[in-house]
Formats: C-alpha cells, sequence, structure tokens
C-alpha cells in the first residue's frame, strides 16, 4: 500500500491510499441506497457517470462509501488539477470561512476579489492593460464575455465552432454544437449565432492550418459579414466536442483576421486553463493572445468561480452595474482560488502536466500502433484523448467507446468520454497524480480495448 507522502503534500487530512482498490462491485450495496435516494429525489435529467457515492478523494484516487478507491482519470471534469482538498485551498478556505462568506461584491467589496483579478491580469497571455470580471460558472462567463463583446463593437453576431462546447444556458446553448443531451428540447435560442467549420486534422482531409482558417474566413465574409460580427469564440482546445486540436496556424490566422476586422476574439480556456496543457493557458501553445479570455473549472481548486479577463479598453466598455451577480466573485471562491494559483506555481504544476503528457501520448500511441480502432491520439499536457473508430471505415465507433468506459468503471477506473461522435476517450488526471497510478489506470483502459 503506497499513501500519499504527507497530509500537507497531498489531501490536507489523514492520507490516503494511493491504490486501486476493490471491495466490492461498483456500485457497492452504500453506493446503491444514495443511487435509490437520487432516483427519489433529484430531477431525472441530471445523470451520473460513475454509480458510486464519495466520500473522500485526493491525490490520484476517489474513495466511495464502500470503501473502493477508483484512479481518478477525470478531475471532476479538469477542475481539481491540485488535487482534492489541497492543503493551501483548504486553509485559505478555512481562514475566510471564519472571517465572513459572503458580503456581495457589487454591494461592498473586498480584497479577494481584487487580488484574483490582479492575478489573473498578470498570468493571462499578453502583457497589454487588462481588466478581470469574476462570476460563478464557465456558462455564465462565457455569456459575460459575449455580453461584453457586442457592447464594446455595437455589433450583434457571434461566431461558434463546429464540435464546440460552451455552456449549458441559453445563450451557451446555442454556442454548443452537441444537440444531445445539451441542447435537445430545450430551444429556442438566442439569436445571431453562427457556426464556421474548426481545424480537425484527424477528419480534415490533410488541410493544413492556414488553410482551414481561410476556409472558415470565407464562410463568415460572406454568411454574415466582418461589419455585423461581435465576437468569434473558440476553444483553444476543444472539451466535449472531442479534444480536438486545431492544426497550427489556424488559431493564429483568425486571430490576425479578427484585429484587422474589429471582431473581438475569445478564448474559452474553461477546460484547457490553468496548467492543464503544460502551459499556463493553452492560448500560449500557439502564440496568441486572446482580446478577452474565458477561465473557470481549474481556477478554484473545487470550489465555483469563472472569470473573463481581457483587454481594459474592451472590459471596461459595459456600463456601472452591467457585470455582477450576487455570487459572483465569493470570498470563498476567491480565497480558494488564490490558494490554488499558488500551488500549481509552487508545486511546479504546469511542468507536471508536461510530464503526465508524456506518459499518456508515449502509452497511447504505442496502443495505437498495435490497434486499429485507435485512430487518433491527441491533446497537450494532461488533457489527452483517443478517438475509437471501425478500422475498415474510419467510421466513428460510440458502441466500443462506451464499452471501454464500462469496463473501466467496473476496474475501479474513473474515465470520461466525449466527442460529437461519442466516440472519444478523454485523460484528464488531477495534476498530483503519481505516475504508478496513471500507469495502471491506462493498462485497465488497455485491457478494457482487448475484452471489447
Amino acid at each position: 500500500m503506497t499513501l500519499v507522502d504527507t497530509p500537507a503534500t497531498a489531501t490536507g487530512g489523514p492520507a490516503l491510499a494511493q491504490e486501486r482498490r476493490l471491495v466490492t462491485a461498483i456500485p457497492g450495496p452504500r453506493s446503491q441506497e444514495l443511487l435509490a435516494r437520487k432516483a427519489s429525489a433529484v430531477a431525472a435529467g441530471v445523470g451520473h457517470t460513475l454509480p458510486i457515492s464519495v466520500v473522500a478523494a485526493g491525490g490520484g484516487v476517489v474513495v466511495d462509501a464502500d470503501g473502493n478507491s477508483l484512479i481518478d482519470l477525470g478531475s471532476g471534469i479538469a477542475v481539481t488539477g491540485v488535487g482534492n482538498s489541497a492543503p493551501r485551498v483548504v486553509e485559505a478556505v478555512t481562514a475566510q470561512l471564519n472571517a465572513f462568506t459572503h458580503t456581495c461584491f457589487t454591494v461592498s467589496p473586498y480584497e479577494g476579489y481584487v487580488a484574483v483579478a490582479e492575478k489573473l491580469n498578470e498570468l493571462t497571455p499578453g502583457d497589454h492593460v487588462k481588466r478581470t470580471a469574476l462570476f460563478n460558472s464557465g456558462a455564465e462567463a462565457v455569456e459575460n464575455a459575449v455580453k461584453i463583446a457586442r457592447h464594446y463593437t455595437k455589433k450583434q453576431a457571434v461566431v461558434a465552432f463546429d464540435h464546440a462546447y460552451h455552456g449549458r444556458t441559453n445563450l451557451t446553448m446555442g454556442l454548443t454544437a452537441k444537440n444531445q443531451p445539451y441542447k435537445n428540447g430545450f430551444g429556442p435560442f438566442a439569436p445571431e449565432i453562427y457556426r464556421a467549420p474548426l481545424s480537425y486534422p484527424f477528419r480534415d482531409g490533410g488541410l493544413d492550418g492556414r488553410e482551414a482558417a481561410a476556409r472558415a474566413i470565407l464562410g463568415i465574409e460572406k454568411q454574415i459579414g466582418a461589419e455585423n460580427l461581435a465576437a468569434i469564440i473558440i476553444e483553444p482546445i476543444q472539451g466535449e466536442g472531442g479534444f480536438i486540436v486545431p492544426a497550427p496556424g489556424f488559431l493564429a490566422a483568425l486571430v490576425e483576421w479578427a484585429t484587422a476586422n474589429d471582431v473581438v476574439f475569445i478564448a474559452d480556456e474553461v477546460q484547457t486553463g490553468f496548467a492543464r496543457t503544460g502551459a499556463w493557458f493553452a492560448s500560449e501553445h500557439e502564440g496568441i493572445v486572446p482580446d478577452l479570455i474565458v477561465t473557470a473549472k481549474g481556477i478554484a481548486g473545487g470550489l465555483p468561480l469563472s472569470a473573463v479577463t481581457g483587454r481594459a479598453e474592451i472590459m471596461d466598455a459595459a456600463q456601472v452595474g452591467g457585470l455582477g451577480g450576487t455570487y459572483t466573485g465569493s470570498p470563498l471562491a476567491c480565497a480558494a482560488a488564490l490558494a490554488t494559483i499558488e500551488t500549481y506555481a509552487e508545486d511546479g504544476l504546469v511542468e507536471r502536466a508536461k510530464e503526465i503528457g508524456s506518459v499518456l501520448i508515449g502509452r497511447l500511441n504505442a496502443l495505437r500502433t498495435a490497434d486499429a480502432r485507435i485512430g487518433d491520439v491527441r491533446g497537450r499536457g494532461a488533457m489527452v484523448a483517443i478517438e475509437l473508430v471501425d478500422p475498415e471505415t474510419g467510421a466513428p465507433d460510440a458502441a466500443l467507446t462506451g464499452k471501454v468506459a464500462k469496463y473501466a468503471h467496473e476496474q475501479g477506473v474513473i474515465l470520461l468520454t466525449c466527442g460529437t461522435y461519442g466516440n472519444v476517450i478523454r485523460f484528464l488526471p488531477p495534476l498530483t497524480i503519481s505516475d504508478e497510478l496513471l500507469i495502471e489506470g491506462l493498462g485497465v483502459v488497455a485491457e478494457g480495448l482487448k475484452q471489447a
């Protein structure tokens, strides 16, 4: 049994054994009890991926009520990059809890909000003067980024891309490309939202980044017109859409065109931000500087917080009172965010993400060499995916993907799927996971492919 080194470097509480351990079948009896209560009390539309009842987590494991310890390859969908209950986060939130829990920043401000804004202005790409506004969720921040861009440009149209995911509010559902389960039956959606083709190297027929950008720009110019376009919004690496990494040059060409045409370029880094890709922000890999950057998920160690950071002249365009909300920039979440950012920096987690990426890419490419059903391995840092296909036709194989995920769950590995076609397995381990656990988890996925 391997323990997390000490509570001070892992969970902040009693050290959890860093091991995969199955005491019962998954789900065990106690987890089944909770699931029965969930069915009676929680709306049916609120689903779950794994049928477990979590009681503890830390390092690279999640422990359920039956004593099963599962390898975490999901990080709560890229949220717990610093691990669960990271010591600095626990200490900071506890101190803030003992001071005050809420005043509403737009009623009576406090230092934590300002300090988070200062830190984001410093860390995000570009050396221009910036401003930040804080919100609660990624979708809320995306929606406010669009509001800000429209107010600044005095234009209305917004372009999102094929396979995009930007949230579940009305406006962000319009931006999101995938119908099921995110949009089906929930319309009508906000108007003046348009879609352009993405650079998708695995399925693009050899288009390079500049060629793919030219294709998208031509469609934008002919169907919408730059004179009507407030903003382009894009994930530098798509999340729910399938961890699609655009070909080199695609994002840079879009930024150049947007700048030349007075269009606000918004980078949605909700999933890619905060060390996840082996850089503070995925935009850095392409050398682009967004006008606005949207962050959430990994920002606050599991507490709800999001942000829009961008050029001061754009961010300051909205009238006083036009941005904000009752809980936006909660003092508890701000305390957590400052401690989380410190943890990324002081514990070397940007570099750790690169190391995790090397393990993931190396092991998964080895599997791909031996298994033609793995059509593609892609990603950066600790954000990597495999796309599963019919080896004869290249058609997406969602059924195989589901079988592999189900096997992993039964064997004690938290594994997430994604992709417009439901045929992508994504790997999002916490940056605190050990190589041993990561490799063991990948071994379970490999066995799942064999079994399928």
